[in-house]
């Protein structure tokens, strides 16, 4: 009998067998982020035009900040944004596992 190769294998494995793993992850972490500052301006009451102008940037650069798939956004934008929602931002390296 053939043994199936992909029992007991992660997600992650194959992922990162199809060369797609550290795509997905920069994908996921900017939804997280996205949705972070989108909840921290629902609780702040702050639409989209003043979250630009408390950030010193414009509607659509805020737009692409908030676009979950972007992942194109800079630690300067970041912050900007944390700062406007009275948050900071904590980037930290972590072993591979």
């Amino acid at each position: 009998m053939k043994k199936n190769p992909h029992i007991g294998s992660s997600l992650d494995d194959l992922f990162e067998e199809e060369g797609t793993l550290e795509e997905i992850n920069l994908i996921a972490t900017k939804r997280i982020i996205a949705w972070q500052i989108s909840e921290a301006m629902n609780k702040r009451n702050l639409n989209k035009t003043a979250m630009a102008q408390m950030m010193g940037t414009s509607r659509s650069s805020l737009d692409r900040l908030l676009d979950p798939n972007n992942t194109s956004v800079t630690l300067d934008t970041l912050e900007r944004a944390a700062k406007a929602v009275g948050k900071r931002v904590h980037v930290e390296l972590v072993d591979i596992v």
